[in-house]
């Protein structure tokens, strides 16, 4: 822990500002309070009409107006994926305090990851299509539906002429995200960046899919108790959306404007099962890979990490080899590091996962409390580590670990650390 962050005479970054839409609510004060209650956020499908459907429960967000914080105008011309990001970005901003004075907009940029893009969208376009012929498309149709337009309506909203990307890695896109981003700032190609995921995929089509590839949990007749991750009874994951936006700030651009800190990012790592489209490789060498390349990013041992926010998905397969991978890189400390799945209350947000789950290992670190997992009543023989149940952990959190893991085997791993200054 007393070796310089990052490496000698790599550019330190810090969080300084967050902002979250989940489905515990807008803001990520309500957000966090329900974590800390341990509340979930899944109920029966309002969007459309999910009868039909084997799984008919996801974690939509349910309170959010966009009105709060777009223009009437600037609203009918965003899916409800880039309004997500765009009213999260703005309470990050807010959050971390910054002015247009504070910023150089040649050295500031946005970086989002998602998984789908503009779904709804998609398929409204698509029956207009059908039902009253091509001539009916809206000309905002295309920019409406593209997954990089989140970062740049981003971009445009605060007037930042930076790196402008976006991240499609499916499940592990808001992790690489916000790596990526904070690989940027590292090596001095920017001073600030937004960063994070997002994504609005509780859609006809969309629960369609999942539901083929049997993915979903189908315990409709108890929604809140549907996403159990490491618990022996769960049958699939919950589908969910919202957004989670993270203000990335090189360490001296921080301090001085006297910037609030909630926490260092210390280390990134990315890796390949390399083994199937869907499914996790068996022996967790990839994910085992990928954590171990954020600790070395992170010039720091193993026994160092507290907590892990793990992917954690409630599904069979992730749930257990997600436990392996951790007691590979860790060893005994596995047993004495806690670990949680904030999935088991939020759902699982896909694109924006690793966002929003982002957030919330910050504020870990920051307030020195391990989110629980909710749902965990039998623990599955396979996954046999600590996984909080229940209720918070108030403790010490000096290092901790976001793990996003995505269909095609791509993983993503970021380290958090408490800010220190700088020890000769």
């Amino acid at each position: 822990m007393r070796a310089e962050p990052g490496g000698a005479g790599r550019r330190r970054v810090v969080v300084t500002g967050v902002g979250a839409i989940t489905p515990l609510g807008t803001g990520v004060q309500k957000s966090w309070e329900a974590i800390l209650k341990g509340v979930s956020g899944v109920d029966r499908i309002t969007r459309f009409d999910a009868s039909p459907y084997p799984c008919r429960i996801a974690a939509e967000v349910r309170d959010f107006d966009p009105l709060d914080f777009i223009e009437r105008k600037d609203v009918r011309r965003m899916d409800r994926f880039t309004q997500f990001a765009v009213a999260s970005a703005v309470m990050a901003m807010a959050d971390a305090g910054l002015t247009a004075a504070d910023i150089d907009p040649e050295r500031a940029g946005c970086l989002m990851g998602i998984g789908f893009g503009g779904m709804p969208v998609l398929e409204q376009t698509h029956a207009t299509l059908l039902h009253e012929g091509p001539q009916r498309i809206s000309p905002f149709f295309i920019p409406m539906l593209i997954a990089n337009i989140a970062a740049g309506q981003i971009c445009m909203r605060f007037g930042l002429r930076g790196p402008n990307s976006c991240v499609a890695t499916a499940c592990a896109a808001g992790t690489h995200a916000l790596g990526d981003a904070f690989k940027i700032i590292q090596r001095g190609e920017a001073d600030l960046m937004l960063s994070g995921g997002c994504e609005a995929a509780i859609t006809p089509l969309s629960l369609g899919g999942f539901c083929a590839m049997r993915a979903l949990s189908t315990r409709n007749e108890a929604p809140q108790e549907a996403s159990r991750p490491f618990d022996k009874q769960r049958d699939g994951f919950v589908m969910g959306e919202g957004a989670g936006v993270l203000v990335l700030e090189e360490l001296t651009h921080a301090r001085r404007r006297g910037a609030r800190i909630y926490a260092e990012v210390a280390g990134y790592g990315m890796s390949a099962d390399a083994y199937h489209l869907t499914q996790p490789d068996p022996e967790a060498r990839g994910v085992a890979l990928c954590m171990r390349r954020a600790l070395a990013d992170a010039g720091l041992d193993p026994t160092a990490v507290d907590y892990i926010n793990a992917h954690g998905t409630s599904t069979p397969y992730n749930d257990k080899y997600e436990t392996l991978a951790i007691k590979r890189v860790f060893g005994e400390h596995a047993y004495r590091l806690a670990v949680s799945s904030t999935k088991s209350m939020t759902g699982h947000l896909l694109g924006g996962a690793g966002g929003v789950e982002g957030v919330f290992t910050v504020l870990a670190v920051a307030y020195d409390v391990m989110p629980p997992t909710i749902n965990l009543h039998e623990p599955d023989e396979a996954c046999d580590l600590d996984y909080v149940p229940h209720v918070p952990r108030y403790a010490p959190v000096r290092v901790a670990l976001s793990n996003s893991l995505g269909f095609g085997g791509t993983n993503a791993c970021i380290l958090f650390k408490k800010y220190e200054e700088a020890t000769a």
